[in-house]
């Protein structure tokens, strides 16, 4: 069974799926590697490819040499100064799909996640949701936590630059028409998993009460993509009213990624950042409806 077809799968494409596996720990450190055959099978891909691909991760010291006969090792896991460039610092929308795809590899897929809306997250939701029903692989359970701004909180953003009840209300009211309608879509294509594919499927949705100037992903237990939300003013029409607003720019912002595997440091934010989502789960939210 392949993950995709050789056209669209380059050495880098192969380096960066096998390196994330190692830094997730689904490849451990003394492990073989799969067989060269068995790579080109699973990644619909030329030999040359493969061989490119594993001489990369050798030259980055995360595999020993293969010999023939005896496949490669797992000699390091990922250190930060081995870090892939798609790994660094990038737009939310360029880091976030490679990301929850890969995620979406586990056995068992742990995210949680703090935002304004989930239209990003569902975005990044369409190539591991399209690989399952293509048959290409198939977790056995998906657990999804989400924390979204309490629906009768005054946000912070986006809200009118000039404040007044009537504008108010058309910002605010578009916003909690965007939240519900894009939470139901993750609820429905998340639930869809479990009715089509038989994945077992828990999906959470829980109100903070308050605007978070931050964004988080936190993905199995083992990264954590971090980003800050850009605050822009612009005009808006809203209700075939023009209303100047002050807006995030969500998929704009940078989003910066920890490895627990990394580093102490990486590893100390991944966890601490888990406790932080925990703590907030589990003291000042409310549950949430999507109506």
């Amino acid at each position: 069974m392949t993950e995709g077809g050789g056209s669209r799968r380059t050495p880098d494409g192969v380096a960066a799926s096998l390196r994330a596996r190692i830094s997730a720990g689904e490849l451990k450190v003394g492990a073989k590697l799969p067989t060269q055959a068995w790579l080109v099978e699973h990644y619909g891909v030329e030999r040359t490819v493969v061989r490119q691909a594993l001489q990369q991760l050798h030259e980055e010291g995360l595999i020993t040499e293969g010999r023939k006969g005896a496949p490669a090792k797992i000699a390091s896991s990922v250190p930060a100064a081995s870090r892939p460039s798609d790994e660094e610092p990038k737009l939310t929308a360029a880091v976030l799909s490679p990301r929850v795809a890969e995620a979406f590899r586990a056995r068992e897929v742990r995210i949680d996640a703090v935002c304004l809306t989930t239209e990003t997250l569902n975005l990044a939701l369409g190539e591991p949701l399209g690989a399952i029903h293509a048959r290409r692989f198939r977790p056995d359970s998906v657990h999804v936590r989400i924390l979204l701004p309490d629906r009768g909180i005054n946000l912070a953003f986006p809200r009118p630059v000039h404040r007044s009840a009537a504008d108010d209300r058309l910002v605010h009211e578009r916003w909690l028409s965007q939240r519900n309608t894009q939470g139901l879509v993750l609820r429905d294509n998340l639930e869809a998993l479990h009715i089509i594919e038989g994945v077992e499927v828990r999906i959470e949705f829980q109100t903070l009460p308050l605007t978070s100037p931050i964004k988080l992903y936190l993905l199995n237990g083992s990264e954590a993509l971090f980003g800050y939300y850009d605050i822009t003013r612009r005009e808006q029409e809203i209700a075939d009213t023009s209303v100047e607003i002050f807006d995030s720019l969500g998929n704009q912002s940078m989003l910066f990624q920890y490895l627990r595997s990394a580093g102490a440091r990486d590893a100390a934010f991944v966890e601490r950042s888990q406790q932080w989502f925990d703590g907030l789960w589990n003291t000042i939210t409310s549950q949430m409806r999507l109506s």
